[in-house]
Order: structure tokens, then sequence, then C-alpha cells
């Protein structure tokens, strides 16, 4: 049981045009060729233990850029009205997952996420720093990049040394959080993954492998949930 977290915001579908708790079809179709069973989980500080106590694995997905003064900065022009909500729900359930050892996969917002819950912070925007807008060339489409992965690291077991990536980001780690290791690169330099080595499985990359052709990275979330669920079993 693959836990997703969603969105919550205003949202259009039929007539109706109210607000909604969402996530992109594509997580959930990568979560079932991956063989699991997707779980939507909508942000809500209450019931935290009772959400984990269901799940076997959890993706943090995508979405609005994280309030900056949860990272003690002041908000860049560039950056998304705070979804306060979200955010400390988020943070929330990512923190007792991280304490449950429960496989963790973040992604984009939800490695920036895993960054500052460790007492890192953000590059609010990145065409600052690196001068292009490469990782997010058009709004609502994604940008393809090369990445390099860090030899030995759990990610490259994963998905190898090298890949092509699909990003939609504006934003970027910055100082890198306590327990974290530096696990990929875009070829422009730009950090784009984190894994926590004590973690059975805790990674995060800026990137979407649910809307890229490689399951890999999804398939390896299921697989390690598969492990957890069983050896939870085994104890009760």
């Amino acid at each position: 049981m693959i836990g997703i977290t969603t969105y919550a915001q205003q949202a259009r579908w039929g007539a109706w045009d109210a607000p909604a708790a969402i996530v992109p079809l594509d997580y959930v179709d990568a979560v079932e060729r991956a063989g699991g069973r997707p779980l939507l989980v909508p942000p809500s500080e209450d019931g935290v233990e009772e959400t984990l106590a269901a799940l076997d694995g959890i993706v943090f997905s995508g979405g609005s850029d994280l309030d900056p003064h949860s990272y003690g900065a002041a908000a860049h022009a560039e950056t998304d009205a705070p979804q306060e909500r979200r955010d400390r729900a988020e943070l929330a359930l990512l923190e007792a997952a991280l304490e449950h050892d429960l496989p963790v996969l973040a992604v984009c917002r939800g490695s920036q996420l895993l960054n500052v819950l460790r007492g890192g912070d953000l590059v609010q925007h990145l065409p600052d720093e690196v001068g292009s807008n490469a990782h997010k060339e058009v709004p609502g489409t994604f940008s393809a990049h090369g990445v390099r992965v860090a030899q030995g690291s759990r990610l490259g077991g994963i998905v190898g040394e090298r890949g092509d990536v699909r990003s939609h980001h504006h934003q970027g780690f910055g100082r890198v959080g306590d327990g974290l290791v530096e696990a990929a690169w875009a070829d422009d330099g730009t950090l784009e993954a984190l894994e926590d080595p004590s973690q059975r499985f805790t990674l995060g990359v800026l990137w979407h492998p649910e809307a890229g052709d490689d399951d890999a990275l999804i398939a390896a979330l299921v697989a390690e949930a598969r492990s957890y669920r069983a050896e939870r079993v085994a104890v009760h």
C-alpha cells in the first residue's frame, strides 16, 4: 500500500470549480505499474500515526513552493504564495515516516520538503544561479535534461550512473540537511537528488520519475515497501 500525498488547491472538473485534494494521475499509474496499491493522502495534521499504520511506503509528490519562512528566508519575487496547510501537514507526515523508517520517495517539492525538514534550505529561483530556465522552460510542460548519479549511491544502484530525466522546477537545494548526502547532479551542475544512507529507503529527486519512461525508482520503492510490509507482518 503506497501513499501519495495530494495537492490542496482550487481545481476545475466538469461544471465545478472548487477547492480539491488532487494529484496527477501519473503518480497513481506509476505505482500500479510497479505492483503497488496507491492510496491518496490529503494534507492533514491529524491522524498521522493512523495514516502511516495503513501504509507500506509513501511518495511525497510535487507541487507549489514551500513557504520560505519554514527555512528562515524571506520570499523571492518568483516564489509561490504559501500553502500553509499542506506545508504543515506534510512536514509532520514526513517526520513521522522517517521515525518509522517507512520507505520514502520524495519527488520535486517532496525532496525540497525532505531537505528543509532536516535543517537544509532552498535556492528559491535557480535561473538566478545557473543563468537559464533549463529545469522549467515552459510552465505546464516537463523539461528534459541529463543527470549524473553518484557512484556507490543507493540511487545509482537503481537508475545507473547517467540518465535523462523530466523536470519542472525553478527551485533547488541550497544547504544540504543533516544526514542527507548528494546523490545526483544535472549537466549544469545543479544538485538534483539527495538520499539518507541511514534509512532503509529515503530518496529525494528534483525530477519527476512518474512522468518519464523509466519506472525503476518507483518500482524500487514498491519492492522496498513489500519487504517492509513482510517484516511488519512477521513481527505481529
